[in-house]
């Protein structure tokens, strides 16, 4: 079973930054999609960000985009969220996924595998 562990979040101010890590076991994190999403208190769990095995294909949600930015690697088992331009409405805690399957989901139900989470906190 993989595992994966985020860490990185924290309290921050409106309008800095984070950079979130995520850590997984084994050696086919290579083959892999990626994906961050994120679950606010009394809300379901959203979509952030996914990235496709090399790197070299990325999705975003509307609501993040062009202001959060998805990176792995590969050599280092690592998949990576940079958070800038924080609002207080980003604040939720944070959930690395994967899945075995190629192709970047949206959908929660499509990641084989889950972290425990990080929670980021947005003080206005």
């Amino acid at each position: 079973q993989v595992q994966l562990v985020e860490s990185g979040g924290g309290l921050v101010q409106a309008g800095g930054s984070l950079r979130l890590s995520c850590a997984a076991s084994g050696r086919a994190f290579s083959t892999y999609t990626m994906g961050w999403f994120r679950q606010a208190q009394g809300k379901e769990r959203e979509f952030v960000a996914g990235i496709s095995r090399s790197g070299g294909s990325t999705l975003y949600a509307d609501s993040v985009k062009d202001r959060f930015i998805i990176s792995r690697d590969n050599a280092k088992n690592t998949v990576y969220l940079q958070l800038n331009s924080l609002k207080p409405e980003d604040t939720a805690v944070y959930y690395c996924a994967g899945r075995r399957s190629m192709g970047i989901s949206r959908a929660r139900r499509e990641y084989d595998f889950w972290g425990q989470g990080t929670q980021v906190t947005v003080s206005s």
